[in-house]
Formats: C-alpha cells, sequence, structure tokens
C-alpha cells in the first residue's frame, strides 16, 4: 500500500495546477460559483487520467485493495484540504466548509466522492479491459 500512499503526492499538484487554472484563467471568464464548478469538473477529469496512469503502473491485486486505496486518499484529501486550508491559506473554518455546501451550487463534494470511487471504477475497467490478473 505505501506505493499508492505515495501515489497521492502527486494529487497535491495536480490540484495546485487545476487551482491556479481557476484564479488565472476561468475566474477571468466566469463568476466564482461557474469557476468553483468548472475547476470541480477538470479536477475530476485530471485526477481520472492520473489515477489511469497509476493504475496502469501499479496495478491493485484485488477490488477490495482498490476501494481501501479510494479510502485511504479520501481521507488524506480530507484532512490535507482542512489544514492546510485553516494553518497555511488562513481560511476560517466556515470558508473551508462552505466549499461542501451543494445548495449554494458548490459541487467540491462530487470531487470527494469520485477521489473515493475512482480507483475502484478505473480497476473494473482496466481489469476488463486489459484482463488483468
Amino acid at each position: 500500500m505505501l506505493k499508492y500512499i505515495l501515489a497521492w503526492f502527486p494529487m497535491i499538484m495536480i490540484a495546485i495546477i487545476n487551482g491556479f487554472f481557476r484564479e488565472k484563467f476561468l475566474a477571468n471568464y466566469f463568476n466564482s460559483l461557474q469557476a468553483h464548478q468548472l475547476s470541480s469538473v477538470s479536477m475530476i477529469m485530471l485526477l481520472g487520467m492520473y489515477i489511469w496512469f497509476v493504475f496502469k503502473v501499479f496495478f491493485p491485486t484485488s477490488a477490495n485493495q482498490s476501494i481501501l486505496i479510494g479510502l485511504i486518499w479520501l481521507l488524506f484529501t480530507v484532512i490535507f484540504e482542512f489544514l492546510f486550508g485553516y494553518y497555511a491559506m488562513g481560511n476560517s473554518w466556515n470558508k473551508l466548509l462552505s466549499d461542501y455546501n451543494i445548495l449554494e451550487g458548490k459541487v467540491w463534494v462530487f470531487v470527494l466522492i469520485w477521489i473515493a470511487m475512482a480507483p475502484y471504477i478505473i480497476y473494473q475497467i482496466q481489469l476488463f479491459f486489459f484482463q488483468k490478473n
């Protein structure tokens, strides 16, 4: 599992690049909520491509392992998001929690759901198409 834990760390860079894209490009053409929503979609796509690559190199040994990978990545992501957001970026807890408010159109929670589910989904797709044993 260590290789999958280490494989989580590049996801931070993907998120930073995606955030930079949101702030420097999307924010110029869309309002804040729309930029957030589009950025969430691009994050899901980027993570899907990254996880596909990781599993091409380090294919999980079982469906259960792929589920565990997703849960670990979800836990690390949420912990990082809140600790980094609060302590490094100086955001309030209310600001951090506001990204989870789906009633206000915030869709970040779908990124987290994807982080949890993508390893299993991509495992199953690669297993089907490439018949890994």
